[in-house]
């Protein structure tokens, strides 16, 4: 068999290579630093790759799909959006491994392979007649439908489990730009933009009956996801902490009527004595055990000032005031009002604002002030000082120029 370069076959080749050597790397990668993901986003790679080797071979003048291998199974097909979601589920949590009670995620796809085996299995004169009396006229539409929703259902399902993770991370971490995985939420977009294209494209094939080399724009624009998937995917910065977010319902906190109605009262308090730290900003209206907590929270952030370790958690907050993290995080949101994140960011706003005021700090930029209050990045320190000032670090000081 000789493969045939052209326009149409060349760069479907070279996206077919591209997925299958990044698959290899991330397979080789993720068993060495036993990583789940690095080896499902491998399978996600395969699963590209083989959405569009059908008319890489074709447009190349290689036709053994269609005369030794017609009907049978070519592509992951209903398993392709089942590794997408899993590939999320184990980059969240580095502690996932597969149960027999995800095999139920495969039943879709193993149904399609048994069915297309079987017939496959009973000869190609089989195979033809099979086609034209059954499979077209009433099972190929149903699916494509079932592909759809099975495409619809579990990005839906990976975005409410990408959507609880990054309400999770406010809670546990003070520092959350690291482990954030925006690629993933770039990654679903270029999918869905890719599956919306390729809907359309089928669309508008059935609707004007275009040929082979008509129907080809699809292919390339899966090339396109290929070469984005494989490169952003392998570059992906791996965090050092291991994640162990299990998709739980993260519990939302509902405001104490009381402190609602208190915030709402206006405050004459005069210029001069207006609140310019978090603990003096928070209004303690807690049953005695949570208040006593909260001023010993209070008192150990002012004192120690933890918030200055760019790394600090939930957990190693906890491990320092002797309590368990579960009881620190009601103290937190219930006594203030804030995640974790919100909470331990104001505090270092409000140290960089003390320290843009001391002359033995003047020799440091904006950025090494930020740092030195516990930011580990100029994009979080702007984004923060930002939410708790409403004012930008540069205008602030200009400012403070103003009143000097």
């Amino acid at each position: 068999m000789t493969f045939y370069f052209s326009a149409y076959s060349t760069p479907l080749l070279f996206g077919f290579v591209q997925g299958w050597v990044y698959a290899i790397l991330l397979w080789i990668r993720g068993r060495r630093e036993e990583r789940l993901s690095d080896i499902l986003l491998g399978w996600v790679l395969v699963g590209c790759s083989l959405n569009i080797w059908e008319y890489m071979l074709g447009f190349g003048g290689i036709e053994v799909l269609w005369r030794e291998l017609e009907f049978f199974p070519r592509t992951l097909g209903y398993l392709f959006p089942v590794l997408c979601y899993f590939y999320l589920k184990s980059q969240v949590n580095a502690e996932f491994r597969f149960s027999r009670r995800d095999l139920w995620h495969a039943v879709p796809f193993l149904v399609f392979v048994v069915y297309h085996v079987s017939v496959f299995a009973m000869g190609p004169a089989f195979v033809s007649e099979w086609e034209k009396t059954v499979h077209y006229p009433y099972l190929d539409t149903a699916e494509f439908v079932i592909g759809i929703g099975i495409d619809i259902l579990y990005l839906y399902w990976a975005l409410q489990l990408y959507r609880q993770y990054h309400s999770w991370i406010k809670n546990q971490f003070s520092e959350i730009d690291t482990i954030s995985f925006r690629w993933f939420r770039n990654f679903m977009i270029a999918m869905a933009v890719t599956s919306l294209f390729n809907l359309v494209m089928t669309l508008i094939s059935l609707a004007f009956n275009l040929n082979f080399w008509q129907d080809w724009w699809d292919e390339l624009a899966g090339v396109a996801l290929i070469y984005y998937v494989s490169i952003e995917g392998y570059a992906q910065v791996q965090v050092a902490r291991r994640l162990t977010f299990r998709n739980e319902t993260v519990p939302v906190q509902v405001p104490d009527p009381v402190l609602v109605a208190a915030d709402a009262m206006p405050i004459s308090t005069p210029a001069s004595e207006a609140p310019d730290t978090p603990e003096d900003r928070t209004a303690p209206l807690l049953p005695p055990d949570l208040s006593e907590r909260l001023a010993n929270l209070l008192n150990y952030m002012a004192t120690e000032k933890p918030y200055l370790d760019p790394d600090l958690s939930l957990a190693d907050l906890a491990r320092r005031l002797h309590t368990n993290p579960v009881l620190l995080s009601q103290v937190i949101n219930t006594g203030t009002g804030k995640n974790f994140n919100d909470f331990v960011n104001e505090y270092r706003v409000d140290e960089f604002k003390r320290q843009v005021r001391d002359p033995a700090t003047t020799h440091l930029s904006f950025l090494g002030l930020a740092l030195n209050c516990g930011f580990n990045s100029k994009a979080t320190f702007n984004r923060a000082f930002r939410k708790f000032t409403g004012t930008s670090p540069g205008e602030f000081l200009n400012e403070l120029k103003k009143v000097a």
